[in-house]
């Protein structure tokens, strides 16, 4: 299966982990910095994206060295994956969101929008106004209403008792050559939300 990956965790932006290439060695996985990796290819285990926390894995006993694990659906070949940190107390130290990487499941300039928070909150990104429910994927289409340079205004809101709160407001350019992931979430201390903007420019622009 091929992948990308990107590493969410402002707490711990760095991290060393190991994923089962296509020949079955244990590889390090070479994150970039609020970037997609280089597409890499990986051997699932028993239907599963697996990542580890070490090169040297006991055959005996793989799960002392698990960092992180998702099912992979069986009608995904390619995918984006977003690590993130585990739950407090979880079995695990990360795990994985996926987002079909395919051209028909997510098109060239559109974006996705993730969010991490507990709370409702909503893109507004040219013409489109949609909902980001928490924990979940919102599909968000090409942006067509632009101005002579592709700009348009891009706003995210959060919900706070019956009112909708602005908590980032941007220009942002929509070329059919770029899409977007938008990661939103909270930092320790913050009052409100904040968005992170993982921007593809390569798989997009690559036949399938």
């Amino acid at each position: 299966m091929r992948i990308r990956a990107v590493l969410h965790d402002p707490a711990q932006p760095n991290a060393d982990l190991f994923f089962t290439d296509k020949s079955g060695a244990v590889t390090p996985l070479p994150f970039r910095p609020q970037d997609l990796s280089e597409p890499l290819f990986i051997l699932p285990v028993n239907g599963s994206l697996v990542l580890y926390n070490k090169a040297a894995i006991d055959p005996a006993n793989p799960t002392a060295s698990l960092a992180a694990s998702v099912a992979l659906p069986p009608d995904v070949k390619r995918a984006i994956v977003v690590v993130l940190p585990g739950a407090a107390g979880g079995r695990t130290a990360y795990r994985m969101v996926l987002i079909d990487d395919s051209e028909k499941a997510f098109p060239k300039g559109e974006s996705r929008a993730l969010s991490l928070i507990k709370v409702e909150t909503a893109i507004q990104a040219g013409e489109h106004k949609l909902p980001v429910h928490p924990g979940k994927i919102t599909a968000v289409p090409l942006v067509k209403k632009v101005d002579d340079f592709n700009m348009a205004q891009t706003n995210f809101y959060y919900k706070q008792g019956e009112a909708w709160v602005a908590f980032a407001e941007r220009q942002l350019q929509y070329l059919e050559a770029v899409r977007r992931i938008f990661i939103i979430h909270a930092t320790p201390g913050a009052v409100q939300p904040t968005v992170t903007t993982i921007v593809d420019t390569v798989t997009a622009a690559q036949p399938q």
